[in-house]
């Protein structure tokens, strides 16, 4: 589980915060797949297309600038107005890291007389308050505007002691654990984070059901730990600390750094 995918499952799944965010009014949206707009190659490991009657909003996550975002955008626009003329296209492209970078700053596309714009936020200069209204914004706080990154991260993690909804705290806790791995050690985030509510989460069951699959086809034992250490390897992957992957696997730590060399 990627920074891209955490983002796609928060944002799919909790679109009526991402609107009323980003659009200033809570809208329910369903999930556009790349492959209605084009035959075409589409880039699709940063982005995510949401739609209801009326608009589609079209968000990019980076955790890097990249020269060619503008024209991307344009790109993505053109295709997505072909196919829905009549609905109002909403795109914003959201820097989950720091940076100096003047590409940051870019929000159009300029080129004799085509002018595209689009949004842009800088996590960073985000106030965390405006993030911590909403259960699905709640593992971007430690990204946004905040002197103290930790304390950020301890007010989060009460925040999801409260959530009523045990799947729903179970993918926030999840979510927050890999975003915040951005800008706070994995050892603040486990001493901050109650790791056992992850263990139902939607996030930590993709790693798992992946890892049983490649597993399953040999033989019972054998298989057993072949999933366990494919399950070690995409929580590597994913950045979650390796006592983390201990407690989840059973493999012992000299397992998993053995992985970690060969990875």
């Amino acid at each position: 589980m990627t920074y891209d995918n955490t983002c796609k499952y928060l944002a799919e799944n909790f679109s009526i915060d991402f609107t009323s965010w980003l659009l200033g009014k809570p809208l329910p949206l369903t999930k556009l797949e790349p492959t209605e707009l084009s035959a075409e190659p589409i880039r699709a490991d940063s982005l995510i297309f949401l739609e209801s009657s009326e608009i589609i909003l079209h968000l990019e996550f980076q955790t890097s600038t990249d020269e060619n975002m503008p024209l991307r955008m344009l790109d993505y626009w053109v295709r997505l107005h072909r196919k829905f003329p009549t609905k109002k296209i909403h795109q914003t492209v959201i820097y989950l890291k720091p940076t100096n970078s003047a590409l940051a700053y870019q929000n159009s596309f300029t080129l004799d007389q085509t002018n595209h714009q689009f949004n842009i936020i800088r996590l960073w200069e985000q106030p965390r308050e405006a993030l911590q209204q909403y259960q699905g914004l709640l593992p971007f706080v430690t990204l946004s505007q905040t002197a103290n990154p930790e304390e950020a991260l301890e007010q989060v993690a009460q925040q999801i002691e409260i959530i009523a909804d045990k799947n729903i705290q179970s993918n926030i806790a999840a979510a927050t654990y890999i975003i915040s791995g951005l800008t706070l050690s994995r050892e603040i985030i486990h001493r901050l984070l109650r790791t056992e509510i992850m263990k139902e989460s939607v996030t930590y069951q993709e790693i798992l059901l992946e890892g049983e699959a490649k597993g399953e086809a040999k033989g019972k034992a054998e298989g057993k730990a072949e999933a366990a250490k494919q399950i070690a390897l995409n929580m590597l992957n994913s950045g979650i600390a390796v006592d983390l992957i201990t407690q989840f696997t059973g493999l012992s730590l000299e397992q998993i750094q053995k992985l970690q060399t060969l990875d």
